[in-house]
């Protein structure tokens, strides 16, 4: 019996901010991020302050930003739906591990995806692709961005797991 109570408590802990949860609790002040993007990395569930990049097949600011400290936050990539080259591989995923960083959003491809889906991170993407992105240090950051009908604004904050991915104003207290 206590066995089971344990298990009921670690569960309770698991789903108090399921993407459901506060789909139910905040509807319709909830954006919803489309289904296409695909699961990476060993962690599910995820979630976090958005941080944003936009850049497009250059990967220079994701490498500076996953060098810099990511606790409590997200980063979301917006690459433009480029599928022509990836934007993440297994040495920035390394990095944003040892920074901390919660997860990341990719509208674009990574690479290394079978390491990847070791590692104690969170990522959803569109995809996979063997090449890599140029280094020329185009790009912006910590402006909002808009793909897959969601508006991703620094500091607003993002939830996921696997039933979906959403963005609220604020952090959400279940």
């Amino acid at each position: 019996m206590a066995q089971k109570n344990e298990c009921a408590k670690f569960i309770g802990r698991i789903m108090t901010k399921s993407t459901c949860d506060i789909s139910d609790k905040l509807h319709p002040n909830v954006q919803y991020l489309e289904s296409v993007y695909k699961i990476y990395g060993a962690k599910k569930a995820f979630s976090g302050r958005i941080v944003t990049i936009k850049c497009f097949e250059d990967n220079s600011l994701v490498e500076e930003t996953l060098k810099s400290n990511g606790k409590n936050s997200v980063l979301v990539i917006d690459a433009g739906g480029s599928k022509n080259c990836a934007m993440l591989g297994d040495k920035r995923v390394t990095d944003a591990i040892k920074n901390k960083w919660e997860g990341i959003i990719v509208n674009g491809v990574i690479r290394d995806s079978a390491i990847i889906n070791t590692m104690p991170i969170g990522i959803r993407a569109l995809g996979v692709c063997p090449l890599k992105s140029v280094k020329k240090g185009a790009g912006k950051n910590d402006l909002m961005v808009n793909f897959s009908n969601v508006e991703f604004t620094p500091n607003q904050y993002l939830y996921a797991d696997e039933d979906g991915v959403i963005v609220t104003k604020n952090e959400v207290d279940l």
